[in-house]
């Protein structure tokens, strides 16, 4: 088994590149109302949210509706501290701050451009 997710967002290449420029990845396959980005085992589909049909479950039915409620992304990465000043050197902002957690990792938290809770975490 393998895993992929799957984002569905306002604007594909703005997310794209989020993932590109904030995160490392790169893109895949693409097309007007989808891109896949990958950085190494990990891979992410971004698909245009107004091409869900009225009722799917993942469209919002109102604007102020929370995207990925109850789900937090969680990316491991080596090198934690050089990701964690790379994206504070871009200027994004940082939902939790670098920490050194109880369980034995060290983490910190991001929010896409559209509002999915990202974690970036180093076991040691």
């Amino acid at each position: 088994m393998r895993f992929r997710m799957e984002l569905f967002v306002k604007d594909v290449r703005a997310s794209a590149r989020f993932y590109s420029e904030v995160l490392g990845f790169v893109s895949g396959e693409e097309s007007d109302d989808y891109m896949s980005v990958r950085n190494w085992d990990a891979s992410i589909g971004l698909g245009a949210i107004e091409n869900l049909p009225d009722g799917h479950y993942l469209k919002p039915q109102s604007d102020q509706e929370r995207k990925g409620g109850g789900v937090e992304i969680v990316l491991e990465v080596e090198a934690i501290e050089a990701y964690y000043r790379s994206i504070m050197e871009l200027g994004y902002p940082i939902h939790g701050a670098l920490a050194r957690r109880p369980w034995g990792a060290t983490d910190f938290r991001i929010v896409d451009p559209d509002g999915y809770y990202i974690r970036l975490t180093e076991k040691r």
